[in-house]
Formats: structure tokens, C-alpha cells, sequence
């Protein structure tokens, strides 16, 4: 049986990033998050809402880490549908077989793995602000979230705003532990070795990292 962890919190609106990525970080192959059907929060925070931004930004995060979307997955069920919520839960342990453990599934090793989270871990305040600032949906409408979570425009401010960053937390988090050549660095977080490059030089350029002759890697400065 997959490991699947249930976030219980009073209201959706109380999802944080931090609290998904604490979940998968412990291990569990998918994260669950039922809430009220929109329209139905039991607070003036329609809370609903702020669950379903905060689940499609971290399926982008997932992506970018090179983990399936689908691992973590939003329901609107109410208390009194517990037939549904038994269907839901079934289905998504099928699935979660279907995509194997955590990482394994996605080609990921455990160290991988291990230095992607705390890239993604490092960022989270950064992400957050950016979410509330650039990346929050002025509307209460499910199609609304939909269609600017898949455009054009959310592509166009993740890359510009979190992912170019993120891809430099994994670096910078794989060299705390050990010097590594670029090919090294690419290989460990499945970068590509262009996108380690320029990152690396433009952290050379700033004094973060350094390039150890004596051993022909790069190391932090």
C-alpha cells in the first residue's frame, strides 16, 4: 500500500506550502487535501480558494523537481459525503501504485531526492511572498484558477520569478554537502548541464561560489 498522508486543518485556508512539503519530505508517496466545496466555506476567508492556488503552485514545484503532479491531489468533499470520499481515496491509492514509491517512480535516488526538498524548503518564504504579490487569483471562480495556473502568463512568471531560483537552491544546497564538478551537479539533480552552467557562473560572478583548481570542481565560496 502507498504512504498517503491527510492534511487536516480546521479550514483549507490554512494549507501552507510548508506543510506539503513536510509530508512529502517524511517519505509519503502522495498528499491528500479535502476541503468544502467553494461556495460553502464555513469562514469569511474562502478559505477553499486559497487551498486550490496554494495545491496548483506546488504541482508546479513538483514538476520542476521532476516529481508527478499527481502525487498530490485537492477534493471538494463535505461532512456528509462519506461515500464519496472513500471513492476519492481509492482511487487515489490506485494511482499512487500505479506511479511507484516516492522518487523511485520518477527516477529519482534518495540523496536527489533529499538535496530537491531542501532547495524547494529554502525558498518557501520567497515563494510565498511572491504568491500573495504576483500569483494570487483576484476572483472565486475554480475555472478562473484553472485557466491562469495553466496560461501563458503564470509559465512566463514561475520562470522568471521561482524557477531559475529554485534550480540555484539545488545547486547551492548539493555544494554545502561536497565540491562537485558541473557534470557531477547535473547528473545528481537531473539538470541539464547548460542550466548548471549558467547558473554557476553568474554565482561565481557574485562570490557564492568558487572554482577549485586543485581538484577541478566548484565548491561554495
Amino acid at each position: 500500500m502507498p504512504d498517503i498522508k491527510i492534511i487536516r486543518v480546521m479550514c483549507t485556508g490554512r494549507i501552507d506550502l510548508a506543510f506539503i512539503l513536510r509530508a512529502f519530505s517524511n517519505g509519503n508517496d502522495g498528499v491528500f487535501i479535502g476541503g468544502c466545496w467553494p461556495g460553502e466555506c464555513h469562514y469569511i476567508t474562502e478559505g477553499n480558494y486559497i487551498a486550490l492556488s496554494m495545491t496548483h503552485l506546488f504541482k508546479k514545484l513538483m514538476e520542476l523537481i521532476g516529481l508527478n503532479p499527481e502525487r498530490l491531489r485537492l477534493e471538494w468533499v463535505s461532512a456528509s459525503e462519506g461515500t464519496r470520499f472513500a471513492e476519492v481515496m481509492n482511487d487515489f491509492s490506485r494511482k499512487l501504485k500505479e506511479l511507484g514509491p516516492l522518487g523511485q517512480g520518477e527516477g529519482i535516488d534518495e540523496n536527489g531526492l533529499k538535496f530537491k526538498f531542501e532547495a524547494v524548503k529554502n525558498l518557501i518564504p520567497y515563494i510565498k511572498l511572491v504568491e500573495r504579490e504576483r500569483l494570487r487569483v483576484r476572483s472565486k471562480s475554480e475555472g478562473d484558477y484553472h485557466k491562469f495556473f495553466t496560461g501563458d502568463v503564470f509559465a512566463m512568471l514561475f520562470r522568471e520569478l521561482i524557477a531559475d531560483k529554485l534550480e540555484l537552491s539545488q545547486i547551492m544546497a548539493l555544494l554545502r554537502q561536497r565540491s562537485l564538478t558541473a557534470g557531477e551537479i547535473s547528473e545528481i539533480l537531473g539538470l541539464s548541464l547548460s542550466g548548471v552552467s549558467k547558473h554557476i557562473k553568474s554565482s561565481s560572478r557574485q562570490g557564492l561560489v568558487r572554482y577549485d583548481e586543485s581538484r577541478k570542481c566548484y565548491a561554495v565560496a
